[in-house]
């Protein structure tokens, strides 16, 4: 029997909020969010201790720059090696790989085999379609563990165990970090979207210590031609000018084209990860390209950080000669998603059963697990939520501090800064 690597594709797989509101409104919501993680379901029946369990990771792949291969082609890898180790706590596991397309139907389709699976988790995923797989997954009691954080449902659902900030975190973050870096104006090029209005209520909190003069600069999400929102974030290009990218990957790619063009001798650059990352660097012309001195805010370490040691070895191991991007934050976060099922059923243990219902218990038990540095130890208990209606399960608020120096992506400072005083609205902490 094959117990890694295999596809429930339907199709061809190519390799390759706004602000949060007041605590007493998220208190309502936890009789709720208790009373679903407590039932049982298809999963939980179908699972049995002792024997082989499955997982599923699911992506985008052959549809574009949304395209997330490395993340299953990592899943695959781990699951090499959790079955060449003794498998998860004893148990062979049998990873399952799924192509979401980038669609909702496709995003469904993979919860739905996930569901026929019996899986105990899935884990370490990435869809912008929450509001079309977080119902399925919720009705056969199915754990979302690690998903990349792209869509409301990820952070509202008491089957949803995020294990990074999302956007919201990203952004607040890059605007802590503009104020340490002295900024006095910030330019925000954003999408013109609902999402992205959100965003704009985000770095306002995160300025608010400081009299920064914030400008909001309203982009499309795909253009080939960027000249004039590049030229409009530059201005009069003073010192203490700085602008923050919170596009896409491929818009801030095509961005930095006419930003480059025009030169700007005083204006910081500066972005999340996601948008920008080494391979984005590289790709520009490492330190003698428009990133060279950029920041860029993180959920986890940079790529060179020896917390990914273990992930490399992972894949001079056992990659099967797939070329995955250690630097890709979904390729780490997948990896970070993998590492705390590693511990859950490690809690669990070979003498009882691993299942959907064992899993949940034990992330549910607020007992804070480790992820060897990755991020801060995690904890999805109640006392860790965050005071929000919108995003009660968004419990890691810590991001990173990266700068680019000599054509990589290095620390500006070696530990977490936690924002979660900008995602709940409070003040500063003194």
């Amino acid at each position: 029997m094959l117990l890694t690597g295999a596809r429930h594709d339907r199709g061809p797989r190519t390799r390759g909020r706004r602000p949060a509101v007041a605590l007493a409104a998220a208190a309502a919501l936890l009789p709720a969010l208790l009373a679903t993680s407590a039932c049982g379901g298809p999963a939980d029946a179908a699972a049995t201790g002792g024997g082989e369990v499955s997982v599923m990771t699911w992506a985008p792949s052959g549809t574009g720059s949304a395209d997330r291969p490395g993340m299953t082609d990592l899943a695959e890898a781990v699951g090499r090696e959790l079955n060449a180790k003794g498998g998860l706590a004893g148990h062979p596991v049998h990873v399952l790989t799924c192509n979401e397309h980038n669609t909702a139907e496709g995003a469904a389709d993979c919860a739905r085999q996930a569901i026929d699976a019996h899986v105990i988790a899935v884990v370490g995923s990435y869809s912008q379609y929450g509001s079309s797989f977080i119902s399925l997954l919720e009705a056969a009691n199915i754990p979302y563990l690690g998903g990349y954080g792209l869509s409301t449902p990820e952070f509202s659902s008491p089957l949803s165990y995020p294990v990074a900030g999302g956007t919201p975190a990203l952004i607040a973050g890059s605007g802590r970090q503009l104020v340490a870096a002295g900024c006095r104006t910030v330019a925000l090029i954003r999408p013109d979207t609902r999402a992205g209005d959100t965003l704009l209520g985000f770095l306002t909190g995160a300025l608010s210590t400081e009299k920064i003069k914030l400008t909001d600069i309203k982009a499309p999400e795909k253009s080939n031609d960027y000249s004039a929102i590049a030229q409009q974030a530059i201005g009069a290009d003073r010192p203490g000018n700085c602008v923050t990218s919170a596009l896409g990957a491929e818009p801030t790619s095509n961005l930095l084209d006419p930003y480059r063009r025009l030169g700007p001798k005083n204006t910081v650059f500066a972005s999340v990860i996601g948008s920008v990352q080494q391979s984005v660097v590289d790709s520009t012309g490492g330190d003698t390209g428009p990133l060279n001195g950029a920041y860029a805010t993180g959920w986890y370490p940079p790529e060179a950080s020896h917390v990914w040691d273990a992930l490399r070895g992972t894949l001079h191991d056992y990659a099967d000669g797939n070329a995955i991007d250690v630097s890709d934050p979904g390729v780490q976060t997948t990896w970070v998603a993998y590492e705390v099922i590693r511990q859950v059923a490690a809690r669990i243990g070979p003498a009882k059963p691993l299942t959907a219902k064992s899993v949940r218990s034990v992330l549910d038990s607020g007992d804070p697990i480790e992820t060897a540095g990755a991020t801060p130890p995690l904890s999805w208990g109640m006392t860790n939520m965050l005071p929000s209606a919108d995003s009660p399960r968004l419990v890691n608020t810590s991001v990173t501090f990266q700068q680019v120096q000599g054509g990589r992506l290095v620390e500006q400072q070696n530990t977490f800064v936690d924002v979660r005083w900008v995602l709940t609205g409070a003040k500063h902490p003194s």
